[in-house]
């Protein structure tokens, strides 16, 4: 059975940083391209950034880009994201999936939430 587990997730202050962590179990992600999305109460989930199975192509979500860093660690089944300068409206419920995301592969996610 696959797993993806999200951390790092947590209560900060705006203009802090957090660096969330998705670790697979169950197969390797080694060959896929991995992303990260979030869900913000009451709203649709949203991509956030991407990256290319090799980790050498990355893209973001505009609201993101010049504050996230997303990478991997394919020998640890691994994705990050670090998140800098968090702004209130980053406060959401973070996920990582393969890109484009498969259904049955969502986890629970890490709460991020940012106060004002």
């Amino acid at each position: 059975q696959v797993h993806l587990v999200e951390s790092g997730g947590g209560l900060v202050q705006a203009g802090g940083s957090l660096r969330l962590s998705c670790t697979a179990s169950g197969r390797s992600f080694t060959y896929y391209p991995m992303g990260w999305f979030r869900q913000a109460a009451g709203k649709e989930r949203e991509f956030v950034a991407r990256i290319t199975r090799r980790g050498d192509t990355t893209r973001y979500a505009d609201s993101l880009k010049g504050r996230a860093t997303i990478s991997r660690d394919n020998a640890k089944n691994t994705v990050y994201l670090q998140m800098n300068s968090l702004k209130p409206e980053d406060t959401a419920v973070y996920f990582c999936n393969t890109d484009p995301p498969d259904p049955g592969y969502w986890g629970q996610g890490t709460q991020v939430t940012v106060s004002s």
